[in-house]
């Protein structure tokens, strides 16, 4: 089964005060660890770079600029994964990603799965809440057993994540779009190093702690 990776580095990169894919992290960028990352499960690299981009491409086969959502960002990397078996999603800010996580989505896709995530259990008490004014209430307190938190890369059947995206459904990341559709989305184990780069401290962690396996 052939693989496409689609990798994520479209946003604007608000809360880091800038691009934060195109950061150097040692001799390339965060968006180029990523997409080298990325090179070790897929016959291609897509890219999706926000508007303006004038890099060198990060070492991707493809680059497409993105939309205004994430969600868009991906239907753009799409129209360009269409003799893929297997497409991988992958954010461009998360550039610990390990090869073996992107072989185990792929994997898991290859066995019979719609769709494969990367998923950690979750060790504290997690409440659900809600606002009444200026007051936070606890509604609910949720059985931590039943959740995880969830990382990319994620892999699916191509014609399966097309036909999520063709909704237009905007979601958080893609496995929600084809949970909605009725897939059937596994849960792999995720890595605690693949930190998602959001503030200049998650930068600094990345840089300090950051062999790649």
């Amino acid at each position: 089964m052939s693989v496409t990776a689609v990798v994520v580095a479209g946003g604007q990169g608000v809360r880091f005060g800038g691009l934060k894919q195109f950061a150097p992290l040692g001799e390339e960028t965060v968006a180029a660890r990523s997409v080298r990352q990325a090179r070790s499960v897929a016959d291609v690299v897509v890219l999706v770079v926000p508007p303006g981009y004038q890099g060198s491409g990060e070492g991707a086969d493809v680059i497409v600029e993105g939309g205004a959502t994430r969600a868009a960002s991906v239907r753009a990397g799409l129209h360009h994964v269409r003799d893929a078996d297997v497409v991988v999603v992958h954010d461009a800010a998360r550039p610990l990603a390990s090869r073996a996580l992107f072989v185990a989505v792929v994997e898991a896709v290859r066995a019979g799965a719609d769709a494969a995530i990367p998923g950690l259990t979750i060790t504290d008490t997690v409440k659900r809440v809600e606002r009444d004014g200026e007051t936070t209430i606890v509604r609910t307190t949720e059985i931590r057993e039943e959740l995880v938190t969830v990382q990319t890369p994620q892999a699916f059947r191509r014609h399966v994540l097309v036909a999520a995206h063709e909704t237009g459904a905007e979601a958080s990341d893609d496995a929600a779009l084809v949970e909605r559709a009725g897939g059937r989305v596994v849960v792999v184990l995720g890595h605690a190093d693949n930190v998602k780069i959001t503030v200049p401290e998650d930068l600094t962690r990345v840089t300090r702690g950051g062999g790649l396996a």
